[in-house]
C-alpha cells in the first residue's frame, strides 16, 4: 500500500490550498480515509475524514468551515481544499487509511497506513 500526498506549500494568511492523497495497492473504493497534522514536539492531531463512499465527513473545530474533504473513488484520490488558512494551520499534513473499514475515524491509532507527509506553511 502506497499512499502520496502532494499539494503542500507556503501561502499567505486567508489563502488557499488543495491537498491531494493517491492510495495504490488498497481497494480504496472501500476504505475510510483521514487527514492529520503535526507540528514540531506535538501530537499528530486530527483534521478531517471521510467514509468510504464520501457521504460521511467529519471535521476538527478548528478547521469547520474552511477546509472541506472530498474522494474522487475512480481516481483512488482523496483531496483536502483548505480555505481561509492561518498562521495556525501551519504542519505537516498526513492522510491515512483504514482498508479494513468503511467508515473513518479521529483517532490515529486506528489508521493502518500513513502518507509521507506534505507541509503547508502558513505566513502572516
Amino acid at each position: 500500500v502506497q499512499l502520496q500526498a502532494s499539494g503542500g506549500g507556503l501561502v499567505q494568511d486567508g489563502g488557499s490550498l488543495r491537498l491531494s492523497c493517491a492510495a495504490s495497492g488498497v481497494t480504496f473504493s472501500r476504505s475510510g480515509v483521514g487527514w492529520f497534522r503535526q507540528t514540531p514536539g506535538k501530537e499528530r492531531e486530527f483534521v478531517a475524514n471521510i467514509n468510504w463512499s464520501g457521504g460521511n465527513t467529519a471535521y476538527a473545530d478548528s478547521v469547520k468551515g474552511r477546509f472541506t474533504i472530498s474522494r474522487d473513488n475512480a481516481k483512488n484520490t482523496v483531496y483536502l481544499q483548505m480555505n481561509s488558512l492561518k498562521p495556525d494551520d501551519t504542519a505537516v499534513y498526513y492522510c491515512a487509511v483504514n482498508p479494513n473499514s468503511y467508515i473513518a475515524y479521529d483517532n490515529p491509532a486506528l489508521y493502518d497506513y500513513w502518507g509521507q507527509g506534505t507541509q503547508v506553511t502558513v505566513s502572516s
